[in-house]
């Protein structure tokens, strides 16, 4: 019998039906959990409900745009239910990487939108499952954040700064919620081949055999290599660690814009120049 880290505990995954998230509600189904699974896209929940079904596993499909204060509730009240009053874990796992061009030429309706899609939704699913969290004396909360928190990023200024209030958001209440029993931890994902960022619109004609170069573990990345990290933080195995965000990049951070040279004749800071 495959391991099964989560087995029964009741886990929320926003934006779990494609994707990173997808991959997350899938893994943490196949690990045990009973997997409260919330998207805005109907298709992408409903084949996701299907094969965690079809494996075996237990989900509950709750579909809607996370943003909404009242899917949120609704969430969060599938989640009692489903555990008859338990909340285990939470993945906010919703976001959404928009270029939105040079900052000046952006407005404070786009900057709204960001924070919504970003950060706020972030803060508003934790506020609700927390006391649930405080009052069993255990839980994890795993935030879904980007390696582009860390550096820069022309074109995305706004929601860089956003992720990067979800870094500092979870190291703050990791400190703070530590002796309730409640872990928070963060993944930051880069060179994620998906739905919203799939391998072809990052390639963009570019020769794929140069992929090696680009990322030290030499290719993109799957959802399943994200989900695995994120069940890491999710279950018992990481019971000492909290207040961490662990990049999950195929060592793109690590590499700080150093890139191989083709054909493994050693490495250049400048791209253009193999």
């Amino acid at each position: 019998m495959e391991h099964q880290p989560l087995r029964d505990q009741v886990a929320v995954v926003t934006g779990g039906g494609g994707g990173i998230g997808g991959g997350i509600s899938r893994l943490f189904a196949r690990a045990g959990a009973i997997v409260v699974l919330n998207d805005i896209d109907t298709e992408l929940a409903e084949t996701a409900r299907a094969e965690i079904v079809a494996d075996g596993g237990h989900v509950i499909m709750v579909v809607g745009d996370i943003r909404d204060r009242v899917v949120v509730a609704a969430v969060r009240d599938a989640a009692l239910a489903a555990g008859t009053g338990r909340i285990d874990v939470l993945v906010n796992n919703v976001g959404d990487y928009r270029p939105n061009g040079r900052f000046v030429a952006t407005t404070e309706d786009d900057w709204a939108a960001l924070y919504a899609m970003n950060l706020e939704h972030v803060f508003r699913c934790t506020h609700a499952v927390i006391p649930t969290m405080i009052e069993q004396r255990s839980g994890s909360i795993v935030n879904v954040s980007t390696v582009e928190a860390f550096r820069g990023i022309p074109g995305n200024a706004v929601y860089s700064a956003f992720n990067a209030g979800v870094n500092a958001f979870t190291k703050s209440l990791a400190v703070e919620l530590g002796r309730d029993g409640i872990r928070v931890n963060a993944i930051a994902p880069d060179m994620a081949d998906t739905l919203q960022t799939p391998a072809s619109a990052m390639l963009r004609g570019r020769d794929p055999s140069l992929v090696e170069c680009w990322i030290p573990v030499g290719r993109f990345g799957r959802p399943d290599d994200y989900a695995q990290v994120a069940l890491f933080l999710a279950s018992d195995q990481s019971r000492y660690v909290t207040g961490h965000v662990v990049p999950v990049d195929g060592g793109t951070t690590a590499a700080s814009g150093w890139y191989g040279r083709p054909e493994r004749k050693g490495w250049t800071n400048l791209p253009d120049s193999p």
